[in-house]
């Protein structure tokens, strides 16, 4: 199987497993020792409302469509499975939170993006809310409802990949989190955290 085709079964898949998630309130990489950072509540009421109008079209074409049986059967299959990636894509981005460890920052949007920050890496983080975004080499934009509120700058890059499977180098990011300034301070104890004293005894 070529590896886009395999990178999108794979993200299909995973907004279905995020639905059985969403539904049974089980995070995704949620732990001892690890901290999440939802970042999906600023896109509940926009992502509600489109699922609400895939549902009124899905009843409107199988109304439309009452008197052909087989397009009305494939056409049904279609729109209920809209509506399933719609609230997949909803449900990935609530049970997949950015994620906090004693050396990494793992940031997360739908299920599709899965970034690995090394603590050491990152040269400097501030609160910054921003609602436009130019498209700029080595930066990524992981904005939610249109907008990101933390900027994380690096100090050398880090690699992301993109939907389809290509890698590519980025020396800034910009996310967004329901708590932002939580996320922030967060960041800037774990960078600032003096390291342990070595054992006297060797």
């Amino acid at each position: 199987m070529p590896r886009p085709v395999a990178r999108l079964v794979g993200h299909e898949l995973r907004l279905l497993v995020s639905l059985v998630r969403w539904v049974a309130r089980r995070p995704h990489g949620a732990g001892p020792g690890v901290r999440s950072f939802g970042h999906a509540r600023d896109q509940a009421a926009y992502m509600y409302g489109f699922a609400f109008v895939c549902v009124v079209e899905t009843a409107g074409m199988s109304w439309l469509l009452s008197s052909w049986p087989v397009v009305h059967a494939v056409v049904l299959v279609l729109d209920v499975y809209t509506v399933l990636f719609v609230l997949g894509l909803h449900a990935a981005s609530v049970t997949r939170p950015h994620l906090l460890t004693g050396d990494t920052l793992r940031l997360r949007q739908a299920g599709h993006v899965d970034l690995a920050v090394p603590l050491d890496r990152i040269a400097a983080v501030r609160h910054e809310p921003l609602f436009t975004h130019a498209k700029e080499d080595g930066v990524l934009n992981l904005a939610v409802a249109s907008q990101t509120s933390i900027t994380i700058a690096l100090t050398e890059p880090v690699t992301a990949v993109r939907l389809l499977g290509r890698p590519y180098p980025v020396r800034l990011v910009r996310c967004h989190a329901d708590d932002a300034r939580s996320l922030v301070r967060a960041l800037t104890r774990e960078r600032t955290a003096p390291s342990p004293s070595p054992d006297p005894r060797g």
